[in-house]
């Protein structure tokens, strides 16, 4: 008589009838192959087991890649609709002053940044009545200055869109909201020929927001469009 005890009859049923429960249950595959490996003994190398667990191990370093770049489409897609519908708002003046407001208003909104600040190089000052009729959003800088502060005085090559973290934010740039800033996008912007360069800045409280290991292709299409925007303003 087998020492064995033996399968409750309608437990032994169900499993020959529904055997996808236990091919599907994880835990119970991975005690009935220790069952197994235990009785064939220690001495016995199961090569039949080694291979599933690595296909195992493969499966789910699959699925942690598969769940990675779904995540990372629908971050992109998420920004793009962000991107979309801020560039949409930014097309809906047709005076500059709203034009500027709602930049550092709906649009700074949308885009989910604490401040956005337009940097123009000129030969005017921020004294100027012109200037501050503009409000906050707009500063006016001297000549050179977007070049030095997008490279720190390092020569650097050119980019479209800088991203980093700051610790002690530039108040020339940020204005009052520089003591809370912590990350920024700094977009350089070129006017056309004969005209002095500009740069937008996209200012964030979180300093995980804006970092160099982040994409730029949305920030430099807004930007390309923002620049596009402010040639039609100039003229």
């Amino acid at each position: 008589m087998s020492s064995n005890p033996r399968m409750d009859d309608s437990l032994r049923e169900k499993i020959i009838t529904q055997p996808d429960v236990i091919l599907d249950d994880k835990d119970l595959m991975r005690a009935l192959i220790a069952a197994n490996e235990r009785a064939m003994g220690g001495n016995i190398v199961d090569l039949r087991g080694i291979a599933m667990d690595r296909l195992e191990s493969r499966l789910d370093r699959l699925e942690d890649t598969h769940r990675s770049v779904i995540a990372a489409a629908y971050e992109n897609l998420a920004g793009t609709n962000l991107i979309h519908r801020a560039i949409l708002r930014m097309l809906d003046p047709v005076e500059f002053e709203t034009f500027l407001r709602d930049l550092g208003g709906d649009v700074a909104d949308i885009l989910r940044v604490d401040s956005v600040r337009l940097i123009l190089e000129s030969v005017q000052n921020d004294d100027d009545p012109s200037v501050r009729r503009m409000g906050d959003v707009l500063s006016v800088a001297d000549l050179g200055f977007v070049e030095g502060y997008l490279t720190n005085g390092r020569g650097t090559p050119k980019r479209p869109v800088t991203l980093r973290q700051v610790h002690d934010a530039d108040e020339r740039v940020h204005g009052q909201a520089a003591q809370f800033i912590r990350s920024e996008a700094c977009l350089r912007l070129d006017f056309g020929d004969g005209r002095l360069p500009g740069m937008l800045v996209l200012g964030a409280e979180d300093p995980h927001q804006f970092t160099p290991q982040q994409g730029t292709d949305l920030l430099t299409f807004f930007g390309g469009v923002f620049e596009r925007a402010m040639r039609r303003w100039l003229s």
